[in-house]
């Protein structure tokens, strides 16, 4: 599971079941004037409460994070696992109000015997950890400030002229000559065929002068990382992405194309990013 995936919106998920679980340990039922050593039963001696409410919360909560924390996740009867999950979260905050409701389940006479119990702090705070839930749920992809990443993408190192030896993001030096600028051996532009000791643009054949290069573009190669997972889609403007960016791993946007860029992955494969909102430069 990628981390850096997961949302604030999943963020609150998250403590929601926290709260949840907690709450599944306390007394479910209230008695006024009961002795202090009664042993009141909590949502793990209820059967309705423990399958409706707690078992349903923590369900719901785990597959919807895990619909944003892991790539793919499989389809039951074609319906995503996530969909699943936000359906749980909706069942188990209604099954938390109706029990809150009637904690006795209907046996009304009892409580107006004067000796019925009342909703407990376990049903109370199952009923607000599971409505926080569901609506953090729900309301994930379409807030703004549920959106943003829950752990931030690290900041990338300065750019070094080439030759510097500034070490890769994260520590990892690049294969194969790819990598963060200044890590290596020099880097030469795109197209260029300059050897060392010439300069760039410069032919490499033996005793013949520097050849002119064509005035370079408003745009220039940058390093960028995505806060949330990005698709890649193919130059040729097909509708299949051919990659998918993660946060927390940096790309190299070599061409401007459109309101995107072409970006280049650690593999070589080559895309077109479409959405570039949020990015931040390297």
């Amino acid at each position: 599971m990628n981390i850096r995936s997961l949302t604030r919106g999943d963020g609150v998920v998250i403590g929601a079941a926290v709260l949840l679980f907690i709450a599944s340990f306390l007394d479910i039922y209230s008695v006024d004037g009961a002795p202090a050593d009664l042993d009141l039963p909590s949502s793990w001696a209820s059967g309705p409460v423990l399958m409706g409410v707690v078992l349903a919360g923590i369900i719901g909560a785990a597959l919807v994070v895990m619909s944003h924390g892991m790539p793919q996740l499989p389809k039951v009867a074609g319906i995503d696992l996530g969909q699943f999950g936000v359906a749980f979260t909706v069942f188990a905050a209604w099954s938390a109000l109706g029990n809150v409701f009637d904690p006795t389940g209907g046996l009304d006479n009892v409580r107006d015997s004067g000796g019925g119990p009342d909703a407990g702090t376990g049903l109370i705070l199952s009923l607000v950890a599971t409505v926080v839930m569901a609506a953090a749920a729900v309301a994930a992809p379409l807030v703004p400030a549920l959106k943003g990443p829950l752990v931030p993408a690290p900041k990338p190192h300065a750019p070094q002229p080439y030759g510097g030896g500034q070490p890769y993001p994260g520590g990892q030096q690049p294969q194969g000559g790819y990598g963060y600028p200044g890590a290596g051996a020099p880097q030469q532009p795109y197209g260029g065929q300059a050897q060392a000791g010439q300069p760039f643009g410069a032919d490499a054949g033996a005793g013949q002068p520097p050849q002119a290069q064509p005035p370079a573009a408003d745009f220039s190669p940058f390093w960028f990382a995505v806060p949330v997972p990005r698709p890649l889609f193919a130059e040729d403007g097909s509708p299949t992405p051919i990659a998918e960016l993660a946060p927390g791993t940096w790309y190299l946007a070599v061409e401007q194309r459109g309101q995107g860029f072409v970006a280049q992955t650690q593999d070589g494969r080559r895309g077109v990013l479409q959405d570039t909102s949020g990015i931040q430069r390297g």
